[in-house]
């Protein structure tokens, strides 16, 4: 199920490719959406991605390949008349507003910074901690990581933002992971698993992919959220 937001982009990306042959830029894409940042469209892109609807080719600049169309658009872009009677109701005269849900809050670990772009050794501080809404969390435990780089600017993670990772030593091919090299090298990269070998996948053209023997690498946390302040 995509949003909005993502089927918008899909679609655009679709009709561009198809009238011109190669992908409308991020500023374009940005222009359409009416976003206010080209992160915004890095995140979006990056979840299409990781659906199965886009495939980015790496270091060609504007290769992103449609792989397939959702059978039909988002519910939410045909309802527009279910939010206008929310506030309607919400702010009806002579009627007090209905009193806010509780939000859940859990306390995880944040151990320290992580690079994204070279590697360097977590800093843990057990005695740190960060709140974050319970409904960014599944089951299993959970930590926080400050990113510092650039390497994954492309995938909508910046310097400065928090990063919430499930404790895991398993991973699925494509996922992005707290990578462990050789016991003492801690990294924030896209995991790409080949044959023996382990591919460390950067999202920034400028950085380059590490490949390694599959037992100096090992994985400590697979990406489930992340968090970013704005002042």
């Amino acid at each position: 199920m995509l949003t909005r937001k993502q089927f918008q982009l899909l679609q655009l990306i679709d009709q561009h490719i198809r009238t011109s042959g190669f992908a409308p830029s991020f500023e374009e894409m940005r222009a359409a959406l009416g976003l206010r940042s080209k992160s915004g469209v890095h995140r979006l892109i990056t979840a299409l991605e990781e659906r199965g609807f886009l495939r980015r080719q790496r270091h060609r600049a504007r290769a992103l390949e449609v792989l397939r169309l959702p059978q039909e658009p988002p519910a939410a872009a045909f309802t527009p008349t279910v939010i206008q009677g929310h506030f309607a109701t919400r702010f009806a005269p002579n009627r007090a507003p209905a009193p806010a849900l509780p939000h859940a809050i859990a306390a995880i670990p944040l151990y320290g910074r992580i690079a994204a772009g070279l590697p360097i050794e977590a800093l843990r501080d057990p005695g740190t901690s960060i709140e974050v809404p319970s409904t960014l969390l599944g089951g299993g435990e959970h930590y926080a990581l400050q990113v510092t780089g650039d390497s994954m600017i492309e995938a909508g993670i910046m310097e400065g933002d928090i990063v919430i990772l499930r404790r895991t030593e398993e991973a699925e091919n494509g996922q992005i992971v707290v990578a462990l090299i050789d016991e003492n090298e801690v990294t924030l990269k896209r995991l790409r698993k080949r044959g023996n070998s382990i591919a460390l996948e950067p999202a920034n053209p400028r950085h380059e992919t590490r490949i390694f023997p599959a037992d100096r690498v090992r994985v400590q946390g697979v990406l489930v959220a992340l968090l970013r302040r704005y002042v």
